[in-house]
């Protein structure tokens, strides 16, 4: 039996509770989108037009993520008909007859699935002109609405001009959700607590503090660590010279939490470069920090993601010698016009794309000794530093390697899965990005690659998250970002 880990978090599309079973038709786009759709949709029935099939078997070709799904789809589909007579097809097909599938679900699919077995579509020229294929399923649509006058019969598609179009009709037309990670984009994890001003009176008797490696830890209990997560960072409101970071948590109301180095000062500079503001002190520890596996840096442009994360891997690679070197990359999705092919080898036809590394090892290789100290500088970090495309990460596994994702928001779950699971033994992983600024057409903030591992990833204890709030690049930036 096939098993398709596509979004692991298994979450329901659409919650109907003390409602009749509805009628879902489905999309193309949805079924492209998500091949395990048909078995998200609990005791309500799915119902396939002709076109959506026609789509499907017109899309299946080719090497594309949307091509490997649309025959995924006709596996499923193929599975489900097994042994089905015409009576049966008829019928609806039950869906949770596909074997143990549905083994991670909740609660099972119970409803059935429905193919269109005679022609429904209505003549919608007078309203809609054209015969395109949304038209037709908008059409099918309105005559399951006359034969099925018992329950209601809803249109799932994830494109926007066909619900206004489904709305306009008095077709009831809903996005298909089941890749949101958050219901709203403000309620994902910022990695950071700030502490009320009477904590430390009200846990002052459930509090131990000890030293180990000139480390100072404390252990405290009480109802309010509930909420807490593994490596989370802790800052008391009023109090500047408190900042913590969750070392281990013990249960629902005991946790350990350590003081965190103070970056701010400059004989505590990693590679040059002093941490200006709370957030990239907290950054800057959870880089430094080689139990740390994997970190996330969220935040608006300018706000010194890029160039903390390479301060720390050259400081871990060429100081520390924690890594062998540092590995680079990024989705390439450009924000304009596609310039085109380009000519090279694999790193000189990423280097284009690369311009924040190229920015920030400018600023890092300030060095002493003219021009030829920085030329055995840059000498130096040339080996050291490779950058990699995305297309070739399959198969791969990356040993003592420092990774850099940058632009990490333009990736989908199922891209992000793929580059976390080549990391070895000794390997760091830091993913950098700012979901406001989305550059691919198919993701939204709920829906992005970098939403779904941060939620993720937040109650592992080899895993910290950061939200960096204050830009520092210039007084220009700075009023731009606010009154642009």
């Amino acid at each position: 039996m096939v098993s398709w880990p596509y979004f692991p978090r298994l979450l329901l599309m659409i919650k109907r509770e003390n409602e009749t079973p509805c009628l879902f038709v489905l999309d193309t786009n949805v079924l492209m989108h998500d091949p395990t759709a048909i078995f998200r949709f609990k005791e309500h029935d799915i119902f396939l037009p002709m076109v959506v099939l026609e789509e499907l078997d017109a899309g299946k070709k080719g090497m594309s993520e949307v091509a490997r799904n649309v025959r995924q789809v006709s596996r499923f589909l193929d599975q489900l008909m097994s042994d089905a007579d015409k009576d049966e097809i008829n019928a609806g097909l039950p869906v949770h007859a596909f074997g143990d599938y549905g083994r991670g679900f909740t609660d099972p699919p119970s409803g059935r699935l429905f193919f269109q077995t005679e022609p429904l579509a209505l003549n919608l020229s007078a309203t809609l002109p054209g015969t395109t294929a949304d038209n037709d399923l908008l059409g099918t649509a309105l005559a399951l609405q006359k034969r099925e006058e018992r329950r209601s019969v809803v249109i799932v598609s994830k494109d926007i001009n066909l619900r206004i179009k489904a709305a306009v009709l008095g077709i009831p037309a809903e996005d298909y959700s089941n890749d949101q990670v958050l219901d709203d984009v403000n309620l994902l994890y910022t990695g950071l607590s700030v502490l009320p001003a009477d904590f430390w009176d009200h846990h002052a008797k459930e509090i131990d503090a000890w030293k180990e490696e000139g480390r100072t830890f404390y252990r405290i209990s009480g109802p309010d660590l509930s909420e807490w997560y593994n490596s989370q960072c802790l800052c008391v409101e009023g109090d500047d010279g408190f900042e913590a970071i969750v070392r281990e948590k013990r249960g629902e109301t005991e946790a350990v939490i350590e003081l965190v180095e103070d970056y701010r000062s400059q004989r505590h500079n990693v590679w040059g470069i002093t941490a200006r503001n709370r957030e990239q002190n907290f950054a800057l520890n959870m880089l430094m920090d080689p139990d740390l596996d994997f970190v996330t840096l969220l935040g608006t442009a300018g706000t010194g993601k890029t160039l903390l994360a390479l301060a720390a891997g050259l400081s871990q690679v060429l100081d520390r010698s924690i890594y062998r070197e540092i590995i680079m990359t990024r989705v390439t999705v450009p924000v304009g016009e596609d310039i085109g092919f380009l000519p090279g080898t694999e790193e000189e036809k990423m280097t284009p794309w690369m311009g924040a590394l190229m920015d920030n090892l400018e600023v890092l290789t300030q060095t002493e000794g003219g021009e030829w100290g920085r030329a055995a500088t840059n000498d130096l970090l040339r080996n050291r530093i490779r950058i990699s495309s995305l297309n070739f990460m399959r198969g791969r596994t990356f040993l003592y390697k420092y990774i850099i994702l940058d632009e990490a928001q333009n990736l989908t779950a199922k891209q992000m899965k793929t580059l976390i699971t080549r990391a070895g033994p000794g390997t760091k992983i830091v993913c950098l990005g700012n979901i406001a600024q989305i550059d691919t057409p198919y993701l939204t903030e709920t829906t992005s690659g970098l939403t779904y591992v941060v939620d993720r990833f937040k109650d592992w204890e080899h895993s910290g998250h950061i939200t960096l709030m204050r830009g520092e690049r210039s007084r220009l930036a700075d009023f731009a970002s606010e009154e642009l």
